[in-house]
């Protein structure tokens, strides 16, 4: 019988850059010529995203969160290493890199030999680690074990699909931060991966190439994609994979990266900050394992709340719940002005 970890993890793109950095997401839509007149100032904004702002524009804030996602991801690390899994699969989107216009799978396992990325090679900001653009990481795949998972879930009636190489890029930013991250201290990363992507950007993915829009264009519902999955098929994709696992041979780490709500996904906060009430309500739920609330959760509603990328942990919360496991340690990392709100999780074995 095989053995399971399960980890919630960020790939926030902003830590991989310089902390002087960190606030540009948030500057630039205060120079959106849309926003409101009062919200262009400190003064119209939440008390809590005033505070967070300072009288230094958020460069000590920065220092902080940066400080509070490194430890969260050293703690990661620790519980990967002392597990030592033959292979992880990590749950994570695809923000118009390796699939566009050609085709946009709902979801996809990317049974790689190996994989092979240069992540600086085009990157328009420095990163934190001061690695030249030339820089290159190596990670071994397993597709013996994701045409395993592949079968397994098509008998389990998921249409899931495969690819057995890159289609337009090496390995989506969601992937590659989350493995960049856990070896913050570059001592390496051993383990074979399996990408498991889904399309959690759903009616943005293409229309606005996955990524930040202007405010002028996020309510031009003629310019917006088909949805995402369904949050409840999601969640089963997530019951049924850990069924599979746990009947295989091997030890696996189930792996979900995403950061929670993103201020450029929520329009009714002018895509200035993130709804941080909605994640404290699902992050309540989900350290009290009421995994039935979260199956529940109507996509309408996760896309209101700037939650798409939270399909990643949906798939996470259904593992979890056939395991039958609530988070043995979790945090919930607010923050107003770095575009997301993270979370944390270890579901030990």
């Amino acid at each position: 019988m095989g053995a399971i970890l399960g980890l919630g993890v960020t790939h926030v793109p902003l830590l991989a850059g310089r902390d002087e950095n960190m606030t540009r997401i948030v500057r630039r839509v205060l120079a959106d010529p849309d926003l409101p007149e009062r919200y262009r100032t400190a003064e119209g904004w939440p008390e809590a995203m005033r505070q967070e702002w300072g009288s230094d524009e958020g460069l000590e804030a920065a220092r902080r969160h940066r400080k509070a996602l490194v430890t969260w991801f050293a703690r990661a690390r620790r519980v990967l290493d002392d597990f030592a899994p033959d292979f992880v699969v990590v749950w994570g989107d695809d923000q118009y890199e390796n699939f566009k216009e050609d085709i946009i799978p709902p979801f996809c396992v990317l049974a790689y030999d190996a994989i092979e990325h240069r992540p600086w090679e085009k990157a328009p900001w420095p990163n934190a680690w001061d690695e030249p653009k030339e820089t290159t990481f190596v990670f071994k795949g397993n597709r013996p074990a994701a045409k395993a998972l592949v079968s397994g879930l098509l008998g389990e009636g998921f249409d899931v699909s495969y690819a057995y190489r890159p289609l337009h890029h090496p390995l989506g930013h969601a992937f590659m931060n989350t493995l960049l991250f856990l070896d913050y201290e570059r001592q390496g990363f051993p383990y074979p991966v399996i990408p498991f992507q889904v399309n959690c950007y759903g009616r943005r993915v293409i229309s606005q190439y996955g990524g930040q829009a202007a405010l002028a264009h996020m309510s031009m519902e003629e310019r917006l994609d088909p949805p995402s999955p369904a949050p409840w098929r999601c969640f089963d994709l997530g019951r049924a994979t850990a069924r599979l696992l746990a009947a295989s041979p091997w030890r696996v780490a189930l792996i979900a990266s995403s950061s929670w709500s993103h201020a450029f996904l929520t329009p009714k906060h002018h895509l200035l900050y993130p709804d941080v009430a909605s994640d404290r309500a699902m992050y309540e739920t989900l350290r009290a394992g009421d995994y039935q609330a979260w199956r529940q959760t109507p996509l309408a509603q996760m896309e209101d709340c700037g939650q798409q990328e939270m399909l990643n942990w949906m798939c996470l919360a259904g593992a979890m719940a056939e395991l039958g496991r609530r988070p043995n340690e979790s945090d919930f990392i607010q923050s107003y002005i770095f575009n997301s709100n993270k979370v944390f999780a270890v579901f030990n074995p």
